[in-house]
């Protein structure tokens, strides 16, 4: 019997239409939108199937519609009896995983995130920033690339995705000269994002701060699987260290490839993208292509999914 690690995906796995098939096709899921739009008097519904994209687009939108995009495959695997051994999501997905992990409740999450993109947006517009992403580079590269551009401003690594495909974040003249730098040191390829600001770093800080007093009303119970952190890329089971590292996450690196070494060593040998996109399975092939992997974002995959496990 495979052991399943579900993987949750972050910001920019969103798009128009998400989970529609999964809402016109299930009650529980219509219900779980309910929930959700009425905890933040948001119709979730309409952002998420109808748009526009500009509209899902924007963070204070994105991350709760993303969220419940997620929890609604998510209760479609718990109905059909397939249940998590370990969880793990891509910054935001931590909210998500979090929830599969019954460490928290579908309405303080879906609050939860629609502040984290509020105060993630204004921090943006307070202190402007930006991030690229490097292919091809080992983090040593980019870190002594850093250094080098210290003179620049603040800079630093935010998403550790798989060995060679690094993010940076930072003060936008720093980004650029380490981007500079990157293109002619033998970097496959350099592109900055685009995004609203600096995430993962320290221009965050004051989002970081605004994280703590919200999530510091949020119970968070002891997670009923094993739960891996970005932070520190390991497993934490004790729910004031949840909450701690949920608020360091806004300003610190997103180590994913060390989160993906934590399941396997913990012995999970599948490995389910738990909701729109197939994100984490394309970095998951980078850092192990021995792993199994499947998606379970649509109606479809989920009958796949149920019917391999069925003939295991």
């Amino acid at each position: 019997m495979d052991r399943i690690a579900f993987i949750f995906p972050g910001q920019g796995s969103q798009s128009v239409g998400m989970a529609k098939d999964l809402f016109e096709n299930s009650q529980t899921v219509r219900e779980i939108y309910e929930r959700a739009s009425e905890a933040i008097a948001v119709d979730l519904a309409s952002v998420s199937f109808e748009g526009p994209e500009d509209e899902l687009k924007k963070t204070v939108n994105t991350q709760p519609a993303l969220l419940t995009a997620s929890a609604a495959a998510l209760a479609l695997l718990e109905e059909r009896d397939i249940v998590p051994y370990a969880v793990a999501g891509h910054s935001l997905g931590e909210y998500s995983a979090l929830l599969a992990g019954r460490s928290i409740s579908l309405e303080d999450a879906v609050r939860a995130v629609r502040e984290r993109g509020r105060l993630m947006y204004e921090a943006g517009l307070e202190t402007p920033g930006a991030m690229a992403a490097i292919v091809g580079l080992t983090e040593e590269a980019i870190e002594q690339i850093l250094k080098e551009v210290a003179d620049k401003g603040i800079v630093q690594i935010a998403n550790l995705n798989a060995p060679t495909q690094i993010v940076i974040s930072g003060e936008v003249d720093a980004v650029r000269a380490a981007m500079d730098v990157a293109a002619t040191s033998n970097a496959r390829r350099v592109v900055e994002l685009n995004v609203s600001g600096a995430f993962h770093s320290e221009l965050l800080k004051s989002a970081s701060e605004g994280m703590e007093s919200v999530l510091g009303g949020v119970p968070i119970e002891r997670p009923r699987c094993i739960f891996v952190a970005n932070v520190t890329g390991g497993a934490l089971d004790d729910p004031e260290g949840i909450r701690r590292r949920l608020v360091e996450q806004m300003v610190s690196p997103v180590r994913w490839v060390e989160c993906m070494k934590a399941l396997v060593n913990r012995k999970s040998s599948l490995f389910l993208e738990v909701g729109p996109g197939n994100v984490l399975r394309g970095l998951l092939r980078k850092i192990d292509p021995e792993i199994k992997t499947m998606s379970a974002g649509s109606m479809s995959d989920i009958e796949k999914l149920s019917a391999a496990l069925a003939t295991d």
